[in-house]
């Protein structure tokens, strides 16, 4: 029983001083979202639009569009609504989207992990 805990203590200490090195590349972006389908009235527009389920799904998109990699890190600024009328004919109905969104997005910077040949 003493060797298993000597051992434990011995694999414990080996993996103490190890570090993960991972470094990343940021990048912010401003966008702005897509309106939302439909014309309804002006406030539940507005509501539709600034969902934390809208802002966390075009956030996400944001960051793909950079390419293989992106992911998001922080939302700097969910943006402000902008509502366009529907037309005469929709007795003022409304759709609304949100303009100016900023997206930190973070990407792994290459080389910053795994094994490199010719590295020790």
């Amino acid at each position: 029983m003493k060797i298993n805990k000597t051992a434990l203590l011995a694999i414990l200490a080996f993996n103490i001083g190890t570090t993960s090195a991972t470094e990343y590349i940021y990048r912010d972006l401003m966008a702005n979202t897509l309106p939302n389908p439909g014309c309804v009235a002006e406030q539940q527009a507005i509501a539709s639009a600034t969902k934390p389920y809208n802002v966390k799904n075009y956030s996400k998109k944001f960051c793909q569009s950079q390419g293989y990699g992106w992911h998001v890190d922080a939302v700097k600024d969910e943006g402000k609504p902008v509502c366009n009328d529907c037309g005469t004919a929709n007795n003022g109905n409304k759709q609304c989207h949100l303009e100016d969104v900023v997206v930190t997005c973070k990407r792994i910077k290459p080389g910053s992990v795994g094994m490199l040949p010719g590295r020790s």
